[in-house]
Parts: C-alpha cells; sequence; structure tokens
C-alpha cells in the first residue's frame, strides 16, 4: 500500500475514477451480520477516501475508519460532514487505541490483500466483540466484455515484465508484493483462525465468468475514456511513471507514456472502435471484475 501513501498519489483522483460498490454487495454482508437495527461502532479499515464508512454509516451508531495515508484520510475528511464518523490515520496492524469488544463490525474494502494477518487476526480477535462481524472484499482484474484482443493487450501491458513495445517496458514490475498476486487470487490463502472465528463464509467470482448478484456484484458499462481514467489509478501506473519521469502523457503535452501506447493499439484491436478515429473515449464497454467477498463471526 505504499504508493498510495506517496505524495505524488492522488487521493482525488482514486476518489473520482475507481468504481463504487453497488448496493447488492452491501446487503450481502449487512444480511450476513444480522444487525437488527443501528448499533455499535462500524470499523472500516483501509477506508481510502471514506466510501465504506458513508455508505453504512446509518446501519451504525458510530463509524472509526482508518487508511495508513494522510492524502486518503485528508479526502475522505473534505467529502464527509457526518460527526458520527471519525477519520484516523493507522492501519489494521496497530488498533491499540480500540478498547476490547467495542467493535460491531469490521470491514475491509480493496484494502485487505495489503494485511499482515499474524497481527490483524489478534488485533480483530481482541476489539471484535462474540458475536460481531468481519467483512472484507475486493475485486481484481476487470475484462472488457467482447473485447477480447483489447483485454490481451492491456493485461500484457499490465502485467508484462518484458518489453511489451520497443524501448517499453511492462507495468509488471511496479506492483507491490506479495499483495497484488494475493489480490488476484481472491484471497484464497486467507483464512480466519478457526479459534477465534465461526460461521466462515466465502464468495468469489472470475471475470468474465457466470455469476449471481451476490457474487458478481462488480461489472459495469463505461465509456473507454473512463476506463483510461481508471487505469490511470493503478499503483503498477504510478510506480512506473515514477520510474519513467521524462515519458509524459500526450494530455500533458508530451510524446505519449506506456497508457497512451496501450491505447493505440486496443483501439487498433477493435474495428468498431478504429473507426471512430480520435472519439474513441466515447465508445462503451461492458467491464466485468474478478470478485470476493470474505465473512467470519467472532466466537
Amino acid at each position: 500500500m505504499a504508493t498510495f501513501a506517496r505524495s505524488t498519489f492522488s487521493a482525488k483522483a482514486y476518489a473520482a475514477f475507481r468504481p463504487a460498490y453497488p448496493p447488492s454487495l452491501f446487503r450481502t454482508v449487512l444480511n450476513y451480520h444480522q444487525l437488527p437495527a443501528p448499533s455499535g461502532t462500524l470499523l472500516d479499515l483501509g477506508c481510502g477516501h471514506g466510501l465504506i464508512a458513508r455508505s453504512l454509516r446509518l446501519h451504525f451508531k458510530s463509524v472509526i475508519a482508518i487508511d495508513p495515508s494522510a492524502g486518503m484520510i485528508a479526502q475522505a475528511q473534505q467529502t464527509t460532514t457526518d460527526p458520527a464518523i471519525t477519520f484516523r490515520q493507522g492501519s489494521a496492524e496497530d488498533l491499540d487505541f480500540l478498547p476490547d469488544g467495542s467493535v460491531e463490525m469490521a470491514v475491509a474494502g480493496q484494502a485487505a490483500h495489503w494485511f499482515n494477518y499474524g497481527k490483524v487476526w489478534p488485533n480483530l480477535a481482541r476489539v471484535v466483540r462474540p458475536g460481531g462481524t468481519v467483512a472484507f472484499w475486493g475485486y481484481k482484474d476487470n475484462v472488457l466484455l467482447g473485447a477480447e484482443q483489447a483485454t490481451h493487450i492491456m493485461e500484457e501491458f499490465v502485467y508484462g515484465f518484458g518489453e511489451v513495445a520497443p524501448g517499453v517496458q511492462g507495468m509488471g514490475p511496479y506492483w507491490e508484493q506479495p499483495g497484488r498476486n494475493i489480490l488476484r487470487d481472491l484471497l484464497r490463502s486467507v483464512r480466519p483462525p478457526e479459534e477465534d472465528w465461526t460461521d466462515f463464509t466465502k464468495l468469489e467470482h472470475e471475470p468474465g465468468e457466470e455469476g449471481t448478484e451476490e457474487t458478481c456484484w462488480l461489472k459495469k458499462k463505461m465509456k473507454l475514456g473512463e476506463v483510461e481514467s481508471y487505469l490511470r489509478t493503478f499503483s503498477c501506473f504510478n510506480g512506473w511513471k515514477e520510474a519513467h519521469p521524462q515519458a509524459k502523457s500526450r494530455a500533458d503535452g508530451g510524446e505519449g507514456d506506456i497508457l497512451d501506447i496501450m491505447w493505440d493499439r486496443m483501439v487498433d484491436a477493435v474495428p468498431e472502435w478504429k473507426a471512430m478515429g480520435e472519439g474513441w473515449r466515447e465508445a462503451e464497454v461492458v467491464n466485468d471484475w474478478g470478485t470476493y467477498v470474505l465473512m467470519a463471526r467472532r466466537r
């Protein structure tokens, strides 16, 4: 998660272009928790710009939301007016500020692949009350449905380690590991200790496959220009950009960075997009992300 904590990372762009979570996802985790009425404290781990805290606030008396990134916390505070939500800079590995059994539910959206579980599970076992719950969820690797060749080109640029274009190295080396590989495996290696947690439930969806509303909860029609802006929030791209400061994007008056080159090839691969000329960003495509939801109840 170090990329998101850097001063060069734009929390504002992250908030603007990352996909939002649908109501069906929140219904899934709240139905699992079986909360009869607003009560207790929600703990939002890796809260980012505060989307989850704001979305779930009405189901709890209070929300404590933490994130290691000062920029994310500042963005969250600027866009949140509810006094029942408290944001603070911190990590899931350090919950000493919370009393024992003080948390009704702990959640983590698109953050749990970064956790050091040797510390996080004992922390959560201490602060979550008996009968309380945890719910982690996240998403990986969107595919562009009906544009398989363009998806293949995108994956080659995003995960490639060698040259993906003449003189251009792929973004693969700039993913922070092992977090990214843990996410790409949909957190199958993560399981709560049975001595502290029960009723373990796991939902997952591989991109491009069939699924239910509970498993396939992140599918969205987007303009290609929106997909382009989303890809510019990737941590691997921000790492690549720092390593290649001379490669300026065309939008910034340069000759083009790795994403400009990638989109040239993707557009060339889809005749309908190519026929639109400079207007290709207005073309629409359905994006389907791989997703997981992990839930457990405190004994």
